[in-house]
């Protein structure tokens, strides 16, 4: 088990499997990662609306990577252990015309710039915001040839803007190509569920991330295990499935019906008392609904009132 260490640069700001791996790891290897803050570091704590209107765009979600494991092949399930999460004391959000949840009411630019202390930040008085750093982009390389912008999430995980994805919470993603090619950034100091500027804090961020790989096992999708350390207003202590659609009414039952297939599959219920078990204890939330076309919705079921186990066998 070895302990890595990949800085930002170069980033990229694409899915593509041709991407050549930054890194080589082992399965059970621990890599530390530093990422640039959404910008790809163009702004900067003060820097003007003006300035910021005319940063690159073609550079936005940079990220860190591709990371490949060793022996990772289609129809594996990756393992991804959050361990640490550091922010640098700034961060950034912003209105941007044609863009976010209130488009249509929210037209003239904005750059907000946030002082960040170790777990809180008043720079919105006189709100006091809790901070709970996680990266909004963690995924692996798609099936399909080319390069695709990083904006919209899928199955291969990618910009989820998931907030439960602090240190503590463990994500599983499936894999599509050999040695799964993973790569992060996106960097959010907090943010709330739907994302609705389309910003949460954005900013630089250092992980501890390990990963661990489950040969041959079915997953359609991401699966988050979330930390104890969350606020109730998350979903601490949960598993929590991540579907991903351009219709939120369908999104929302893809990820209820992926849930009910977890309870039948994971814990042995019937299909129907599974279905009844969602509609008492169930949470089902917009996580992002700014990535047009493509939204997240999270379904999510504490793990209290479940019989503990681990998902997939330990390897």
């Amino acid at each position: 088990m070895t302990l890595h260490s990949l800085a930002a640069s170069p980033t990229h700001s694409v899915w593509d499997n041709t991407l050549p791996p930054r890194l080589h790891i082992a399965p059970g290897d621990t890599v530390a990662i530093q990422c640039v803050d959404a910008s790809g570091a163009q702004i900067h704590p003060g820097m003007s609306v003006e300035r910021y209107l005319q940063i690159d765009r073609t550079r936005i979600h940079a990220l860190t990577g591709p990371i490949h494991i060793d022996g990772a092949q289609p129809g594996d399930v990756l393992q991804i252990d959050i361990l640490e999460t550091r922010h640098h004391g700034w961060g950034w959000s912003s209105i941007l015309e044609g863009f976010g949840f209130l488009k249509d009411h929210f037209k003239d630019p904005c750059l907000f710039h946030w002082t960040l202390d170790a777990d809180t930040t008043r720079s919105l008085a006189p709100a006091i915001v809790p901070l709970r750093a996680f990266p909004g982009v963690m995924g692996v390389a798609r099936t399909e040839p080319g390069s695709f912008r990083t904006r919209p999430p899928g199955p291969f995980g990618g910009n989820l803007d998931v907030r439960e994805l602090t240190a503590g919470a463990t994500l599983y993603l499936p894999v599509f190509v050999p040695g799964a090619l993973f790569s992060c950034g996106d960097g959010h100091a907090a943010q709330g569920d739907g994302e609705v500027c389309v910003n949460g804090i954005e900013c630089p961020l250092d992980l501890t991330l390990r990963f661990r790989l489950h040969k041959q096992q079915p997953l359609t999708g991401p699966i988050v295990e979330s930390s104890t350390a969350l606020a109730p207003d998350s979903n601490p202590d949960s598993w929590v499935v991540l579907t991903t659609g351009p219709d939120l009414a369908e999104d929302a039952r893809a990820a209820t019906l992926r849930m009910i297939d977890l309870l039948v599959t994971r814990w042995a219920f019937t299909p129907v008392h599974a279905y009844i078990l969602c509609s008492v204890a169930m949470r089902l939330r917009l996580s992002q609904v700014v990535n047009e076309p493509i939204h997240t919705v999270s379904a999510a079921i504490s793990k209290s009132i479940l019989p503990p186990r681990t998902l997939f066998p330990t390897s």
